[in-house]
């Protein structure tokens, strides 16, 4: 538990968790092909770090349509439906190294509350996380559908932390765990600590050149629980 506070973890999904094999990348295709008629909207993108409602404003302005919240919703939509067929169908689905013996070890900790930080859709992240056997860690989080910008989710994720310990914000020490640069400066813009992995999104060079609080290959790195624990 940081400095002896309460211990906010909020984890992202894709890349820091699990990776799908490309099932929700798949999926997003398929939403995009149901609603304007074309399977490559995310083509010319990188989907890293961006949340779901981002990814289908972008897609939407690719294929030169209207960017409305209704459009969004369709395309959303549509993807959910077709991810859990995807994930079924994906041949190179894993959880990521050290994931499970962080929970586990988290799970003992005092006054820590396990969430998630993610740009996955609340829908999106249980089927991703309930076909590894994850889900049911996480009692809360902050997710795609709360905000389209990454640091307001967060912030989301870490005010509902906070209320499960019953303490202010302000008293926790909030960490964010993600693979992109992006989920570091989610984590600098709302003042959190940041523990940035390279197992999905960006190299280790690229992640420790955002400065995060700490930077390792993966979650069984042994400085990881000692960190968090600090």
């Amino acid at each position: 538990m940081s400095g002896g506070r309460p211990t906010i973890l909020l984890i992202d999904v894709d890349g820091t968790l699990v990776l799908t094999g490309g099932a929700g990348r798949r999926a997003m295709d398929r939403g995009f092909a149901q609603v304007v008629g074309r399977s490559d909207a995310c083509d010319g993108f990188s989907l890293a770090g961006m949340t779901d409602r981002a990814i289908a404003r972008a897609g939407l302005r690719a294929c030169g349509a209207d960017q409305t919240e209704a459009a969004i919703d369709q395309v959303l939509t549509a993807y959910l439906a077709a991810l859990q067929d995807e994930l079924v169908r994906a041949t190179n689905y894993r959880v990521l190294d050290g994931v499970f013996d962080l929970l586990a070890a988290a799970s003992q900790w005092p006054a820590t509350a396990i969430g998630l930080g993610t740009g996955n859709m609340q829908q999106g992240a249980r089927l991703k996380l309930a076909h590894g056997n994850l889900w049911h860690w996480f009692a809360f989080g902050g997710f795609g559908c709360d905000a389209e910008d990454r640091a307001t989710l967060v912030r989301k994720g870490a005010e509902r932390g906070a209320a499960a310990l019953g303490a202010p914000v302000d008293h926790c020490a909030v960490w964010v765990i993600g693979d992109t640069p992006l989920d570091v400066k989610a984590a600098r813009d709302n003042g959190f600590y940041c523990l940035a992995v390279a197992s999905g999104g960006a190299d280790l060079a690229t992640l420790s050149a955002c400065r995060p609080d700490l930077a390792v290959a993966t979650l069984a790195d042994s400085s990881v629980i000692s960190t968090l624990l600090r």
